[in-house]
């Protein structure tokens, strides 16, 4: 188990690129693309076309680097369901499973989930998975998420179907189990 403190969460930086793309796009089939909506294709592409797309990257605020012991190792990122109603859906990405299975990624999701409810007026906060994914349905259960949705066998991957997992936490839930930090 690390440290909450040697984790930091932190905008994208120019520098960070090409280890972004190391861990994202050089390869075809990264191992961590197994559990990341595997039944999505992923694509990889050479440095040069990511470079291109910098700007999606770099200092945007809904996609940020996950540092660990000063090397990125991760990304977290939110999108909106639906905006008008401040429906936030969050995401995290641990790219090598040498990370895997020490508390790391709870601990990122923790931090992750208080810096949104700090900085924006969110209700709730959640993120949709699939039931293949075992590591990120206990994730959210150890931060007191509630399974909030259970679309049955609507994801197919390796000839098999798989139910879409909605995981969310309210405001007064987190801040009566997490405090405001």
């Amino acid at each position: 188990m690390h440290n909450n403190q040697d984790i930091i969460i932190r905008p994208i930086e120019e520098k960070d690129l090409p280890r972004l793309w190391e861990l994202i796009f050089k390869e075809e089939a990264p191992e961590w693309k197994k559990w990341d909506a595997p039944y999505y294709p992923h694509k990889s592409m050479s440095y040069e076309e990511f470079a291109k797309r910098a700007d999606e990257w770099v200092r945007q605020p809904y996609r940020m680097a996950v540092e660990l012991n000063g090397e990125v190792i991760g990304m977290v990122s939110y999108y909106w369901e639906h905006e008008p109603s401040m429906w936030l859906e969050a995401g995290i990405i641990l790219f090598e499973s040498h990370n895997w299975g020490k508390g790391i990624g709870t601990e990122i999701l923790k931090k992750w989930i208080s810096y949104l409810f700090q900085n924006m007026p969110l209700v709730r906060v959640g993120y949709t998975t699939w039931s293949g994914n075992h590591r990120m349905i206990r994730v959210g259960e150890k931060l007191g998420m509630q399974l909030e949705a259970r679309i049955r066998k609507v994801r197919y991957y390796n000839g098999q179907y798989y139910d879409s997992i909605r995981m969310g936490v309210l405001r007064e839930e987190w801040e009566s189990m997490h405090g405001n930090k």
